[in-house]
């Protein structure tokens, strides 16, 4: 780590084998976990997430593939956003969601949402098919200042956000809903809504993890604009 990380500690990093990577094909992804014995605290995940990396349940990690360099981190600036007609209508249409936060998740309630939406939206992925194991290690797993945004249509759980409230913004960990409302398109309000919360609480970003270029599941990042992107270590901005 350099100096303009502003990361003190010494962090050990391990890098994993070459293997076959999960967003284009034909190509060999590698990737960098930080120490898995570190205490991940919000100060140390916000500078680790200003300068590309991201938390997947206990884990820190990015990219670090030796041929291909198309992952690159994404955030929106909160203060400059606007909605678009197709996210104002997506706004719209989620008016009579309920919103709760909490620090702990009822694994009772959520986990049958959780094997729904794997077992219909991702069934192509590696997290099928899904299981208690997989969802106590990547969902239930967090690190402190993570939180859960649950969504709810009168007393029946719909969607849940997992974000990571950090220094200067808020990271969009991971989100799943119900594949049954597809027409309310719940992914974009999750995001919209954490832009909202962000703003609420007075932070400058909203971080949304790595966009790729043509893979259609990272596409819907694009369509926030203004959106900053990380590139050669510099975040830019993307009208």
């Amino acid at each position: 780590m350099n100096s303009k990380s502003k990361i003190k500690e010494t962090i050990r990093l391990f890098r994993t084998a070459a293997h076959p990577c999960s967003y284009k094909e034909d190509e060999i992804a590698a990737t960098v976990f930080v120490d898995p014995e570190l205490a991940i605290t919000a100060h140390l995940n916000s500078r680790l997430t200003e300068i590309g990396y991201r938390r997947s349940g206990a884990h820190i990690y990015r990219p670090d593939c030796e041929n291909c360099r198309a992952c690159i981190s994404c955030r929106v600036p909160v203060a400059q956003f606007k909605r678009s007609k197709r996210l104002q209508r997506i706004w719209n249409r989620n008016k009579d969601v309920r919103v709760e936060i909490s620090s702990e998740l009822d694994a009772e309630s959520a986990y049958p949402l959780y094997q729904e939406y794997i077992e219909k939206r991702h069934s192509d992925g590696d997290m099928y098919p899904a299981s208690p194991e997989q969802f106590d290690a990547f969902i239930l797993s967090n690190a402190e200042g993570s939180q859960y945004f649950c969504l709810y249509i009168e007393e029946k759980l719909i969607a849940v956000g997992v974000s990571d409230a950090l220094d200067t913004g808020l990271s969009a960990v991971y989100t799943f809903f119900d594949p049954a409302l597809e027409k309310r398109s719940l992914g974009n309000f999750v995001i919209l809504w954490q832009i909202e919360q962000a703003r609420i609480l007075g932070l400058d970003f909203l971080y949304l993890g790595y966009w790729i270029k043509d893979c259609v599941k990272m596409e819907y990042k694009s369509t926030y604009r203004p959106l900053e992107m990380l590139v050669e270590g510099k975040w830019v901005l993307i009208k």
